[in-house]
């Protein structure tokens, strides 16, 4: 008969081991929860959101910098397309006149066999044999002469519109994955504000408002017209500030959205001013000055590579599209490096 033998109760010394793996089973777990991330607060989201919209804006004035290119050689392109199918008509029209040299030729008592040899699919080969021109008579000399430099400059030309279409597809490709670049740092700068409550995301454009008001009370500022100062650059900053409020949108020239140097393109043009799209550009479209130097509506640099521009509105103040967060307003340039002013014209 098996027996039954009841299981020894636990020493003292093994309660007290299972007491303390349990106490730091508890202590760990305790641990881990407290080394969980904690979810970014409002200060921490809009200093990661104005990191990814300066990243964003890098990206942007170089799609802006790729897209003018691509219009350019599009411009270009489409001059030489039409060059060349006029060359192609004047080609036809001088071969149709020495056709009617040889018909003339026919009906007098046959073709001089080098002007045939030129009418045939092949007449290059005679063309480059300049001992046969002193067969024909001065008028076909002419034509043949005409000819040949025609066919030479329609060579030219489709040579250089396909090396143009070249670059114009290089282009096409930087364009995309430009503007892929500042899609992809907009929408992560989108999903960190998402993650705010709208209470705060409320509260920071609030902020922003305020600074701008701020901003455009030290400059003076409070009406829409125009701020003290004379000149075109005045008118600029006359200008660009009837769009306050408006938003900002990489890649946009107007009328209800824009980029930093879409708006300050345009604020000149309102001037009676051409200047070129991009940041990097305008940067040279006049001549640079120090801090110290700046007028009202002079065009001001910020950032080591000049990836943002604004219209200097005075006491220290800037007027430009800002970014998706503040459109555009005032801001205190002392929010972001200066670099140099540019006066323009």
């Amino acid at each position: 008969m098996a027996s039954h033998r009841r299981p020894k109760p636990p020493t003292r010394t093994r309660v007290s081991i299972l007491t303390a793996l349990a106490t730091a089973a508890v202590a760990l777990s305790a641990q881990s929860a407290s080394a969980a991330p904690d979810k970014p607060n409002k200060d921490e989201v809009k200093t990661k959101v104005d990191a990814l919209y300066e990243e964003a804006e890098q990206a942007t004035e170089k799609f802006n910098g790729a897209k003018d290119r691509q219009d350019k050689l599009e411009k270009e392109i489409g001059y030489l397309q039409d060059q060349v199918a006029r060359g192609q008509a004047d080609l036809n029209d001088l071969r149709n006149t020495l056709g009617s040299m040889a018909a003339a030729q026919y009906r007098g008592g046959g073709i001089d066999p080098s002007v045939e040899l030129l009418l045939s699919g092949d007449p290059q080969t005679y063309l480059d044999k300049s001992a046969t021109l002193q067969q024909l008579s001065g008028r076909q000399v002419e034509a043949i002469s005409k000819i040949q430099a025609k066919q030479r400059a329609l060579a030219q030309q489709r040579a250089e519109a396909a090396g143009k279409l070249g670059d114009l597809d290089a282009v096409r490709k930087e364009l995309a994955e430009k503007k892929a670049t500042a899609q992809s740092k907009l929408a992560d700068a989108q999903a960190l504000l998402n993650s705010l409550t709208a209470e705060e995301r409320s509260q920071l454009k609030s902020d922003a408002a305020k600074d701008g008001a701020t901003a455009e009370k030290a400059a003076g500022g409070g009406t829409k017209t125009a701020p003290k100062g004379s000149g075109r650059a005045a008118a600029a900053l006359a200008a660009a500030i009837t769009q306050e409020g408006d938003a900002y949108h990489m890649g946009d020239t107007g009328p209800n959205s824009w980029d930093c140097s879409g708006l300050t393109q345009w604020a000149y043009g309102q001037a009676g001013v051409d200047i070129s799209r991009t940041t990097y550009t305008q940067a040279n479209d006049g001549t640079r000055i120090g801090r110290s130097e700046l007028q009202p509506g002079d065009l001001v640099f910020f950032y080591s590579d000049l990836h943002h521009v604004g219209l200097y509105a005075g006491n220290g103040q800037v007027f430009h599209a800002s970014n998706p967060t503040g459109g555009v307003r005032y801001e205190a340039m002392s929010n972001m490096p200066f670099q140099f002013g540019v006066r323009v014209g």
